[in-house]
């Protein structure tokens, strides 16, 4: 190297892998670390990372398989030779008005290609999900999972058994929300999209003083916020920070005993955007036990469009969660994975407001 030309970060990257490789330490379908591995080892960011690994690529020394990672060798690798024709899926709950319809169009795809699905439900318990995840490893009989993550907002101990699934090359999808750190193909809702198209809903219906309920143990909801900060933004509107509530699974059951705190953060709002229906289908009910008149003092916004939206006293305006579609593209997704292991099995959903009576418009000086 010439005096005062320094190489470029990804150089180093580049040069070990390539080093590793004429060694013998890194033979042709041995799976290289992950970007994130990576970077921590040489201190770069993943960004230098994947350059130093599209370059490789390039010179067909390593191959990417979406969904399981990148492999010494310019082909890619096969699938594991036995097939068993057994796809599991596990998702969060069994009794949400959300989950039975995707996960009844989940089989019924499944079942229509020849395989056979094997639930499992985790309660949204890291620790069931450990259960699971280590009894579907030890007995290595199926052909991919669809898996719902449990607390996917918070640090998941669970990481490595996904891992060792990609490392098996059974590929996983996951829908509704994701582990980051894994870079697994999803499908779920857009859920920044959403938050922001119900923002930007009520302040055309007139609103200015707008605030939120969002889960803060699930990705979804972090995401929900996202948009709903967007859609305040660019709307021109300051969202403050105690109009803006933030529970969890637990807190969501026990909504009523902790109703004064919440209406102490919210009571200066005109309308809510509502993490989904179940949170604006309890809040409505404890309006009206404290005699708070929808919309005519607050307007709701719920997400998912579900049968709770219409059983409120006062119908609730949502946004509908693709249930059925959902659940039919995550199995025809898993399935073009298993069989062609390049595949990208990415997708999200966008929606529309549907509207019911439960957001008042308001006049512009509101």
């Amino acid at each position: 190297m010439l005096m005062g030309i320094q190489e470029p970060k990804y150089k180093a990257v580049y040069n070990w892998i390539v080093d590793n490789i004429n060694s013998g330490e890194l033979k042709a379908g041995d799976r290289l670390p992950s970007e994130n591995e990576l970077s921590a080892r040489f201190g770069l960011s993943r960004q230098t990372i994947r350059h130093a690994i599209d370059l490789l690529g390039q010179q067909k020394l390593v191959t990417r398989v979406r969904g399981s990672g990148t492999y010494v060798g310019g082909e890619v690798r096969q699938g594991r030779r036995e097939r068993y024709m057994n796809i599991a899926v596990i998702s969060t709950y069994v009794d949400s008005y959300v989950f039975p319809t995707v996960l009844r169009e989940i089989e019924s795809v499944l079942s229509g290609k020849g395989y056979t699905t094997q639930i499992a439900f985790t309660g949204n318990r890291v620790g069931r999900e450990q259960e699971i995840l280590s009894n579907l490893i030890d007995k290595d009989i199926i052909d991919g999972l669809i898996v719902e993550p449990a607390k996917s907002a918070l640090p998941n101990p669970n990481l490595h058994y996904y891992r060792e699934l990609m490392k098996r090359q059974i590929p996983v999808l996951f829908f509704n929300s994701n582990y980051p750190e894994l870079g697994l193909p999803y499908v779920a809702m857009d859920d920044v999209r959403v938050g922001r198209k119900a923002v930007e809903y009520l302040v055309k219906a007139g609103h200015r003083r707008i605030g939120g309920i969002f889960k803060c143990d699930d990705g979804q909801g972090l995401l929900r916020y996202k948009g709903f900060m967007q859609g305040m933004q660019e709307a021109g509107l300051r969202a403050k920070d105690r109009n803006v509530v933030w529970i969890d699974s637990e807190d969501l059951v026990d909504m009523e005993y902790w109703s004064d705190y919440l209406f102490s953060r919210i009571g200066d709002c005109t309308a809510l955007v509502c993490y989904n229906d179940e949170v604006a289908y309890v809040l409505s009910g404890i309006c009206g036990r404290r005699g708070i008149r929808i919309p005519d003092q607050l307007s709701l916004v719920g997400i998912d469009n579900s049968e709770l939206s219409t059983l409120a006293d006062v119908q609730i305006t949502s946004l509908p969660y693709p249930m059925e579609e959902l659940g039919r593209k995550a199995a025809e997704n898993i399935v073009k994975m298993i069989e062609n292991p390049c595949f990208d099995g990415n997708y999200l959903f966008d929606s529309d407001v549907v509207e019911r009576v439960s957001v008042k418009i308001l006049g512009s000086g509101s």
